[in-house]
Protein backbone atom coordinates (compact mmCIF):
# COMPACT_ATOMS: atom_id res chain seq x y z
CA UNK A 1 0.00 0.00 0.00
CA UNK A 2 1.21 3.23 -1.03
CA UNK A 3 1.47 6.41 1.10
CA UNK A 4 0.57 9.63 0.47
CA UNK A 5 1.30 12.64 2.03
CA UNK A 6 -1.52 15.56 1.32
CA UNK A 7 -0.31 19.61 1.67
CA UNK A 8 -3.24 21.80 1.98
CA UNK A 9 -5.17 23.92 4.07
CA UNK A 10 -8.53 24.10 2.68
CA UNK A 11 -9.75 21.40 5.40
CA UNK A 12 -12.83 20.57 3.40
CA UNK A 13 -10.76 19.40 0.27
CA UNK A 14 -8.05 17.67 2.05
CA UNK A 15 -10.69 15.59 3.89
CA UNK A 16 -12.20 15.32 0.30
CA UNK A 17 -8.72 14.32 -1.32
CA UNK A 18 -7.90 11.62 1.49
CA UNK A 19 -11.38 10.26 1.58
CA UNK A 20 -10.79 9.35 -2.30
CA UNK A 21 -7.05 8.31 -1.78
CA UNK A 22 -8.18 5.75 0.81
CA UNK A 23 -10.97 4.65 -0.75
CA UNK A 24 -8.44 3.68 -3.69
CA UNK A 25 -6.28 1.93 -1.33
CA UNK A 26 -3.90 4.61 -0.66
CA UNK A 27 -2.89 5.42 2.87
CA UNK A 28 -3.31 8.95 3.21
CA UNK A 29 -2.40 11.54 5.43
CA UNK A 30 -2.75 15.31 5.76
CA UNK A 31 -0.30 18.05 6.95
CA UNK A 32 -2.23 21.81 6.80
CA UNK A 33 0.26 23.89 6.35
CA UNK A 34 3.95 24.00 4.75
CA UNK A 35 6.22 24.04 8.14
CA UNK A 36 4.24 20.71 9.14
CA UNK A 37 4.81 19.14 5.73
CA UNK A 38 8.96 19.56 5.80
CA UNK A 39 8.96 17.95 9.96
CA UNK A 40 7.18 14.99 8.44
CA UNK A 41 9.39 14.97 5.55
CA UNK A 42 12.17 15.38 6.94
CA UNK A 43 11.97 13.71 9.83
CA UNK A 44 10.43 10.06 8.54
CA UNK A 45 11.78 10.41 4.60
CA UNK A 46 10.91 7.04 4.06
CA UNK A 47 7.52 6.79 5.27
CA UNK A 48 5.72 8.71 2.35
CA UNK A 49 5.88 7.41 -1.94
CA UNK A 50 4.31 10.44 -2.98
CA UNK A 51 3.46 14.18 -1.99
CA UNK A 52 0.37 15.64 -3.46
CA UNK A 53 1.01 19.61 -2.54
CA UNK A 54 -0.87 23.02 -2.52
CA UNK A 55 1.01 26.16 -3.50
CA UNK A 56 -0.96 28.46 -2.02
CA UNK A 57 -0.44 27.66 2.16
CA UNK A 58 -0.01 29.10 5.08
CA UNK A 59 3.28 30.08 6.13
CA UNK A 60 5.73 28.96 3.81
CA UNK A 61 3.89 27.72 0.48
CA UNK A 62 4.38 24.95 -2.02
CA UNK A 63 7.28 26.40 -3.70
CA UNK A 64 9.02 26.39 -0.79
CA UNK A 65 8.50 23.41 0.55
CA UNK A 66 9.62 21.39 -2.50
CA UNK A 67 12.55 23.76 -2.83
CA UNK A 68 13.54 22.70 1.04
CA UNK A 69 12.70 19.52 0.43
CA UNK A 70 15.43 18.85 -2.64
CA UNK A 71 18.08 20.83 -0.49
CA UNK A 72 17.58 18.43 1.89
CA UNK A 73 18.06 15.47 -0.30
CA UNK A 74 14.26 13.73 -0.17
CA UNK A 75 13.42 13.27 -3.66
CA UNK A 76 10.00 12.37 -3.24
CA UNK A 77 7.50 12.19 -5.83
CA UNK A 78 6.13 15.49 -5.95
CA UNK A 79 2.52 16.54 -7.35
CA UNK A 80 2.04 20.02 -7.08
CA UNK A 81 -1.81 21.38 -7.22
CA UNK A 82 -1.51 24.86 -8.09
CA UNK A 83 -4.41 27.89 -8.60
CA UNK A 84 -2.15 29.37 -10.84
CA UNK A 85 -1.59 28.29 -13.99
CA UNK A 86 0.24 30.25 -15.86
CA UNK A 87 3.49 28.85 -18.02
CA UNK A 88 5.71 30.87 -15.92
CA UNK A 89 4.08 29.56 -12.48
CA UNK A 90 3.93 25.61 -13.96
CA UNK A 91 8.06 26.37 -14.99
CA UNK A 92 8.40 27.82 -10.89
CA UNK A 93 6.97 24.79 -9.73
CA UNK A 94 9.38 22.61 -11.45
CA UNK A 95 12.22 24.54 -11.31
CA UNK A 96 11.35 24.36 -7.41
CA UNK A 97 11.65 20.62 -7.55
CA UNK A 98 8.03 19.47 -8.68
CA UNK A 99 7.65 16.53 -10.54
CA UNK A 100 3.93 17.11 -12.08
CA UNK A 101 1.73 19.96 -12.04
CA UNK A 102 -2.06 20.02 -11.77
CA UNK A 103 -4.41 23.41 -12.03
CA UNK A 104 -7.52 23.96 -9.39
CA UNK A 105 -10.22 22.90 -10.01
CA UNK A 106 -9.40 19.70 -11.31
CA UNK A 107 -10.93 16.11 -12.28
CA UNK A 108 -10.36 13.48 -9.02
CA UNK A 109 -9.85 10.90 -12.23
CA UNK A 110 -6.67 13.05 -13.46
CA UNK A 111 -5.40 13.65 -10.38
CA UNK A 112 -5.50 10.18 -9.40
CA UNK A 113 -3.86 9.51 -13.02
CA UNK A 114 -0.87 11.62 -12.11
CA UNK A 115 -0.43 10.25 -8.77
CA UNK A 116 -0.58 6.73 -10.05
CA UNK A 117 1.87 7.82 -12.55
CA UNK A 118 4.45 9.04 -10.17
CA UNK A 119 4.51 6.20 -8.70
CA UNK A 120 4.97 4.10 -11.16
CA UNK A 121 7.86 5.71 -12.05
CA UNK A 122 9.50 5.70 -8.65
CA UNK A 123 9.04 1.94 -8.61
CA UNK A 124 10.08 1.60 -12.14
CA UNK A 125 13.23 3.47 -10.75
CA UNK A 126 13.99 1.58 -7.95
CA UNK A 127 13.69 -1.67 -9.94
CA UNK A 128 16.38 -0.62 -12.18
CA UNK A 129 18.46 0.41 -9.04
CA UNK A 130 17.92 -2.82 -7.40
CA UNK A 131 18.66 -4.56 -10.79
CA UNK A 132 21.96 -3.19 -11.14
CA UNK A 133 22.90 -2.08 -14.66
CA UNK A 134 26.48 -2.26 -16.60
CA UNK A 135 28.00 0.91 -18.51
CA UNK A 136 29.70 0.26 -21.95
CA UNK A 137 29.56 2.49 -24.91
CA UNK A 138 27.72 5.92 -24.53
CA UNK A 139 24.17 5.28 -24.01
CA UNK A 140 23.12 1.44 -22.04
CA UNK A 141 19.80 -0.56 -23.67
CA UNK A 142 17.48 -1.13 -20.57
CA UNK A 143 13.53 -1.39 -21.18
CA UNK A 144 12.90 -3.29 -18.23
CA UNK A 145 9.26 -2.82 -16.95
CA UNK A 146 8.64 -0.38 -20.45
CA UNK A 147 10.77 2.30 -18.58
CA UNK A 148 12.93 4.28 -21.09
CA UNK A 149 15.81 2.24 -22.86
CA UNK A 150 18.53 4.96 -22.38
CA UNK A 151 19.57 4.80 -19.03
CA UNK A 152 23.30 5.41 -18.92
CA UNK A 153 25.60 8.21 -21.02
CA UNK A 154 29.23 8.55 -20.35
CA UNK A 155 31.48 11.45 -21.06
CA UNK A 156 34.03 13.62 -20.55
CA UNK A 157 34.86 10.99 -17.60
CA UNK A 158 31.23 11.53 -16.29
CA UNK A 159 28.08 9.38 -15.95
CA UNK A 160 24.72 10.58 -16.04
CA UNK A 161 22.90 7.29 -14.97
CA UNK A 162 19.11 8.40 -15.46
CA UNK A 163 17.15 5.33 -13.96
CA UNK A 164 19.14 6.65 -10.74
CA UNK A 165 18.41 10.52 -11.90
CA UNK A 166 22.26 11.15 -10.44
CA UNK A 167 25.32 12.54 -12.13
CA UNK A 168 28.75 11.34 -11.23
CA UNK A 169 32.05 12.94 -11.62
CA UNK A 170 34.55 11.39 -9.84
CA UNK A 171 33.77 10.32 -6.19
CA UNK A 172 31.17 13.51 -6.24
CA UNK A 173 27.37 12.23 -6.87
CA UNK A 174 24.55 14.97 -7.37
CA UNK A 175 21.44 14.13 -7.53
CA UNK A 176 18.68 15.14 -9.95
CA UNK A 177 14.99 16.08 -10.05
CA UNK A 178 12.92 14.24 -12.34
CA UNK A 179 12.70 17.41 -14.63
CA UNK A 180 16.35 18.25 -14.91
CA UNK A 181 16.80 14.77 -15.39
CA UNK A 182 14.17 15.26 -18.30
CA UNK A 183 15.59 18.07 -19.85
CA UNK A 184 19.13 16.87 -20.11
CA UNK A 185 18.11 13.59 -21.76
CA UNK A 186 16.39 15.68 -23.76
CA UNK A 187 19.90 17.88 -24.92
CA UNK A 188 21.57 14.43 -24.69
CA UNK A 189 19.97 12.70 -27.37
CA UNK A 190 19.87 16.03 -29.62
CA UNK A 191 24.05 15.52 -29.04
CA UNK A 192 26.00 18.48 -31.62
CA UNK A 193 22.17 19.74 -32.59
CA UNK A 194 20.55 23.37 -31.43
CA UNK A 195 17.88 23.04 -29.57
CA UNK A 196 15.33 26.14 -28.84
CA UNK A 197 13.63 27.27 -25.94
CA UNK A 198 10.64 26.71 -27.39
CA UNK A 199 11.19 22.74 -28.39
CA UNK A 200 12.29 22.08 -24.70
CA UNK A 201 8.81 24.05 -23.37
CA UNK A 202 7.17 21.96 -25.45
CA UNK A 203 8.90 18.65 -25.40
CA UNK A 204 10.17 18.44 -22.18
CA UNK A 205 7.30 20.10 -19.90
CA UNK A 206 4.51 19.90 -22.04
CA UNK A 207 3.83 23.74 -22.80
CA UNK A 208 2.39 24.99 -25.57
CA UNK A 209 1.50 28.91 -24.81
CA UNK A 210 3.40 31.77 -24.63
CA UNK A 211 6.37 32.26 -22.20
CA UNK A 212 8.63 33.91 -20.97
CA UNK A 213 11.23 31.24 -22.14
CA UNK A 214 14.25 32.45 -20.30
CA UNK A 215 12.83 30.68 -17.48
CA UNK A 216 14.93 27.78 -19.26
CA UNK A 217 18.22 29.67 -18.07
CA UNK A 218 17.73 28.67 -14.73
CA UNK A 219 17.59 25.04 -15.50
CA UNK A 220 20.68 25.44 -17.71
CA UNK A 221 22.73 27.02 -14.75
CA UNK A 222 22.33 24.42 -12.37
CA UNK A 223 22.71 21.92 -14.96
CA UNK A 224 26.05 23.37 -15.35
CA UNK A 225 27.29 23.13 -12.32
CA UNK A 226 26.94 19.84 -12.40
CA UNK A 227 28.87 18.99 -15.06
CA UNK A 228 31.12 21.46 -16.21
CA UNK A 229 34.72 21.83 -14.94
CA UNK A 230 34.22 25.93 -15.12
CA UNK A 231 30.68 26.82 -14.74
CA UNK A 232 31.38 30.17 -16.33
CA UNK A 233 33.18 29.03 -19.77
CA UNK A 234 30.66 25.85 -20.30
CA UNK A 235 32.65 23.28 -22.96
CA UNK A 236 28.99 20.99 -22.62
CA UNK A 237 26.04 22.90 -22.34
CA UNK A 238 26.79 25.62 -24.92
CA UNK A 239 24.37 28.71 -24.99
CA UNK A 240 23.28 29.68 -29.08
CA UNK A 241 22.48 33.31 -29.10
CA UNK A 242 19.33 33.76 -30.37
CA UNK A 243 18.02 30.22 -30.54
CA UNK A 244 18.29 28.21 -27.68
CA UNK A 245 21.20 25.58 -26.77
CA UNK A 246 23.43 22.92 -27.54
CA UNK A 247 25.18 19.84 -25.77
CA UNK A 248 28.34 18.74 -26.92
CA UNK A 249 29.64 15.51 -25.45
CA UNK A 250 33.46 15.33 -26.78
CA UNK A 251 34.33 18.95 -27.18
CA UNK A 252 36.87 20.11 -29.33
CA UNK A 253 39.47 22.09 -27.28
Amino acid sequence: MSSVLIVEDEEHLADGLRFNLEAEGYEAHVAGDGETALDLLTKQPARYDAVVLDVMLPGIDGFAVATELRKAGQFVPVLMLTAMGRPEDVLRGFAAGADDYLPKPFELAILLARLSSLLRRKHWLLSLQTGGSKAGGLFEKNARNGFPDEELFLFDGKTIDFSALQIRVADRVVQLTLMEANLLRHLVKHNERNVSRKSLLEEVWDLHEDTDTRAIDNFIVRLRRYIETEPSRPRHLITVRGVGYRFVAEPKD
